[in-house]
């Protein structure tokens, strides 16, 4: 009988876990390679505290409406009487108080704290919906392409070559303006959720190609191995053989590239937003926060602090973490 690699790694674990000379190794008896990858995970230190950061980051997110609530401040809301003449914030450090506890947005008189909030709100939305797209459309073509080959193969190759030929931030600076003239007259104000859409869009024209590759030569690889031809003899039909066969089994490289997507796309989006590109003004952005703030480098440094210490953290908590899955993830790994 021939098994599929990831049943193989449950047979051998069930069968020395089964081993009466080895009593110290029954703990491990019947566990899947994900409970294993998951045992590996929780031993390390580093990927607990990356995802403890994550899963606040992305509590906060979540929870901006009940914040705001509490808060009792919204992302738009001006607070000019609290600025000088120069439109600089009253008081220490920006006007941080207790009422403002990370100050106030110099000229606008906004409320920095809440609209980080909010930043991070958008961030990761686009992060993560950006990546699902990606990955998706990636996974199906990777896995077609790897599994079909002939034609299929070769115009699926001619495309990705055709992708990632292309300048992304010149095709970006393009296309953004052209669609906002498309939807909207010259004078309109541009929808927040028509920014966001529009920067979803760009990325996945451009993201999915590093997924496609990536599953296409683990397919490959996989294509010819035997439970594969068992399956293929048997009559399965194409749907089972993806599905059932092939993906089970590619599992680990295509979550650890979706872990490691989401900070590019964050980082991503906020570079374009830094230049003017999907975003506006009026929604909250890490970009567009920080490039309001270079105009206050000196005069008001707190305001450049917290949205670049925020992006920092988020991202360095997602490049960690994706490490550490990574390492999990890789039966070999010394860690």
């Amino acid at each position: 009988m021939s098994l599929s690699p990831v049943e193989g790694v449950a047979l051998a674990e069930i069968e020395s876990g089964g081993d009466a000379e080895a009593p110290e190794r029954k703990g491990v008896v019947g566990r899947s390679p994900g409970q294993l990858a998951w045992a590996r995970l929780r031993r390390d230190r580093t990927a607990m505290v990356s995802g403890g950061m994550l899963v606040l980051f992305m509590v906060l997110a979540l929870a901006a409406p009940l914040i705001q609530m509490v808060y009792g401040i919204g992302p738009r809301e001006q607070f000019q009487h609290l600025l000088d003449g120069f439109g600089m914030p009253l008081g220490y450090a920006g006007g941080v108080s207790g009422d403002h506890w990370f100050g106030l947005e110099p000229g606008l008189g906004r409320d920095i704290f809440i609209r980080l909030i909010y930043g991070l709100r958008t961030s990761l939305f686009i992060a993560f919906a950006a990546a699902v797209i990606t990955a998706t459309i990636g996974i199906v073509l990777g896995t077609l392409a790897g599994y079909l080959g002939g034609w299929l193969d070769a115009v699926i190759n001619w495309i990705t070559d055709l992708t990632l030929a292309m300048p992304f931030l010149v095709i970006a600076l393009a296309l953004t303006p052209t669609l906002v003239l498309r939807f909207y007259g010259e004078r309109e104000a541009v929808s927040p959720a028509f920014g966001v859409g529009v920067l979803i869009a760009v990325f996945a024209i451009f993201g999915w190609t590093s997924t496609a590759r990536l599953v296409r030569g683990q397919v490959i690889a996989l294509r010819e191995r035997e439970f594969v031809e068992a399956a293929r003899a048997s009559g399965a039909g194409l749907g089972h053989m993806l599905f059932r066969q092939l993906l089970p089994n590619i599992w680990a490289p295509i979550l650890v590239s979706f872990s490691l997507a989401v900070p590019q796309f964050i980082t991503s989006e906020a570079a374009l937003s830094f230049i003017g590109v999907g975003l506006s003004d009026e929604t909250p952005s890490f970009g567009r926060m920080i490039y309001r703030s270079l105009d206050y480098l000196q005069t008001d440094p707190a305001y450049v602090f917290f949205p670049g210490v925020m992006i920092f953290a988020l991202v360095f908590a997602f490049n960690l973490f994706g490490d550490a899955l990574r390492d999990a993830l890789d039966p070999k790994s010394s860690r």
